[in-house]
């Protein structure tokens, strides 16, 4: 695993992340020179080293920073590709990529190629990050660790609530998307595992329906964009009528 990290100034200079309580951008950056080369790191050991309190990580996970994938606080940082470019042929795969393909299906992991001066691919890292994934303590952070993530025994979702969430969009937005995608199904779940449900699924769909549609926008009206690690934001963002919207309509099942 390398042992430099880099930070955007397009990230770190943006006035999302400078409104931040400096607590909260000093946490992003030792999180960011700690994770591993797919940008994911144990949150938990790294508040206590550098004294950082659960509003500081809660911050970084409602400004979209950050997401946090278990209750351990195994956290992904979001802007990890555009921070670091690490060579293929030195890149380390994570221990915890697979429950980050879980519950970040749209993460965009690099593939390890064998070195040029060996022709082998770069082992497991022997560091910090080689740890137990069991479970570290039920309540380190308190009665409240778990607003970060859902607890570890997923819930069943069958394929009519798949059905009914997909059939829901293209009603709505005319398109022609299939519940039985995979990748499709892979976000449906990791929000469900995030805690969310169909009617959340529902007014996100609604509201940024009524913010994009008839716009230049309205090509992102689909799973990989609604359903991402963005779900949250627009779940709680004010509805935004396009111009285009405009006049009385009604579009998405909200009226104007």
């Amino acid at each position: 695993m390398a042992q430099r990290r880099m930070f955007s100034k397009r990230i770190t200079n943006s006035a999302r992340f400078i409104k931040m309580p400096l607590s909260s951008q000093a946490l992003y950056f030792h999180l960011g020179l700690h994770a591993d080369d797919d940008g994911v790191v144990e949150a938990f050991p790294i508040m206590r080293q550098v004294g950082a309190v659960e509003d500081d990580l809660r911050i970084l996970v409602t400004k979209g920073f950050v997401v946090v994938l278990n209750d351990d606080l195994v956290t992904y940082i979001t802007n990890w590709n555009e921070n670091n470019k690490i060579r293929a042929d030195r890149k380390v795969d994570s221990i915890y990529k697979k429950l980050l393909l879980q519950m970040v299906p749209e993460a965009n992991v690099k593939l390890p190629k064998p070195r040029a001066d060996t022709g082998k691919v770069t082992g497991r890292p022997m560091d910090n990050q080689w740890t137990a994934q069991d479970r570290l303590g039920k309540d380190r952070l308190g009665k409240d660790s778990n607003i970060y993530s859902s607890s570890k025994d997923e819930p069943h979702i069958d394929l009519k609530e798949f059905k009914e969430i997909i059939s829901y969009l293209n009603e709505k937005a005319g398109t022609k998307y299939r519940a039985s995608g995979t990748k499709t199904q892979r976000l449906i779940k990791a929000r469900f595992n995030n805690g969310f449900n169909i009617e959340d699924f529902k007014k996100v769909i609604d509201t940024k329906i009524a913010e994009w549609g008839g716009t230049d926008m309205a090509k992102y009206l689909r799973p990989e964009t609604l359903f991402g690690t963005k779900f949250e934001s627009y779940l709680n963002q004010e509805v935004k009528v396009s111009k285009t919207n405009k006049g009385g309509n009604s579009y998405g099942g909200l009226e104007f």
